[in-house]
């Protein structure tokens, strides 16, 4: 990619952050750090579901190099490499559509690149005037993207590797689950019912098991192994089908092959659908028994109340792929609810971590407060 395909790509990644960095300017709030923190995690989750609906589409060779499109910037410029590929092979990844999609998703992952490079620096120059106020979340967070985009590169060069693949989506999902954390550490203390403090382990443990499951989701996708069990609730006719587990959970392989370069066998892919939905019933208990015990809790209750009701449409997102045949639109929304329980998690995980220490601070001061006055 020349040098001048590469400034009109930067130029384009900078008018979509320009919006963004406009209302956040603009806007009456006084604390413009966490803003853009809330802004930057809001348009991550948006990229997240376009990822979904990239990959969805496939989509994510629609430009086989990176970060342009055959050394362009845009796929008009690419006009004539795509319509050879496209006459070579008709039914291929690389259609004119496909190459605008998988753009428009590289535009985007700049722009939000370029928001959080505007974060970093902030926090920064707000640590020279207050030393007190850390900047190294800020600037973890900036090596996240940066690692991050490396993975979409991986993606590309790799041909789809299901291993880059997945982990592509749990950088996405780690990203925007670190821009909760510094909004939320950006904001006032808010009051917290003390009893909250008693779900710190319940509710990081759920934020573990949703990780995972979104691992797993991320593998089922990947592998295409959403339709390898079309029924419900039994799969393949049985509760307990025939199953490899060697070939499906061989991690470092390319798409659709064994770890031994033949076709994956279609057991492996039963393997993988069954142990993603077997593992779904864990995760909804577990959060399901979460959002139970912080309903009436001060503080948390509204956030239970969010939990509940995405809890309910991953359900109902995760049912209808299987017994409508995985519809784009469903599909999509099931990836950006496993992402948005993930802010809601951290959210609690934040609120309740709040709650321990100032139980701790107010057991603390209380014994001091005792001794003074006697």
């Amino acid at each position: 990619m020349d040098a001048a395909s590469f400034g009109w790509l930067a130029l384009k990644a900078f008018a979509v952050a320009a919006l963004p960095l406009g209302y956040v300017l603009l806007a009456r709030d006084p604390n413009k750090h966490q803003k853009l923190a809330w802004v930057t995690a809001f348009l991550t989750l948006d990229l997240i579901m376009f990822g979904g609906f990239t990959r969805l589409t496939d989509s994510g060779l629609g430009c086989p190099d990176w970060p342009g499109c055959y050394g362009h910037s845009n796929p008009l410029s690419a006009g004539e490499e795509i319509r050879a590929a496209e006459t070579a092979q008709p039914t291929g990844p690389v259609t004119m559509t496909k190459a605008w999609i998988e753009m428009l998703h590289r535009y985007f992952a700049m722009g939000v690149g370029i928001l959080i490079i505007v974060l970093m620096v902030q926090a920064w120059l707000r640590w020279r005037r207050q030393p007190s106020r850390s900047p190294w979340l800020a600037t973890a967070i900036f090596f996240a993207v940066c690692l991050q985009g490396a993975f979409g590169a991986w993606t590309v060069t790799m041909k789809l590797q299901p291993a880059i693949v997945t982990a592509h989506l749990l950088g996405g999902v780690g990203l925007l689950a670190l821009l909760v954390w510094l909004a939320l550490r950006e904001g006032a203390a808010r009051r917290i019912a003390p009893a909250a403090a008693a779900l710190r382990w319940p509710a990081a443990l759920a934020l573990v098991v949703l990780i995972v499951q979104i691992a797993l989701g991320g593998w089922v996708s990947t592998n295409y192994a959403v339709m390898a069990c079309p029924d419900f609730p039994l799969c393949q006719g049985r509760w307990v089908p025939e199953m490899d587990f060697r070939h499906g959970f061989t991690v470092w392989r390319d798409l659709g092959r064994t770890g031994g370069g033949e076709l994956i066998p279609f057991q492996a892919l039963v393997a993988v659908h069954w142990t993603h939905r077997m593992f779904a019933y864990l995760v909804f208990a577990l959060l399901g028994w979460l959002a139970w015990r912080a309903w009436r809790l001060e503080g948390v209750s509204r956030l239970a109340r969010v939990l509940a009701a995405l809890l309910v449409l991953q359900f109902v997102t995760g049912l209808s792929n299987v017994v409508l045949q995985w519809p784009l639109l469903l599909a999509v929304l099931h990836n950006g609810g496993a992402a948005a329980l993930i802010g809601v998690l951290v959210t609690l995980n934040y609120r309740v971590h709040r709650a321990s220490v100032q139980t701790v601070t107010a057991g603390a001061v209380a014994p001091a407060a005792a001794r003074a006055s006697g």
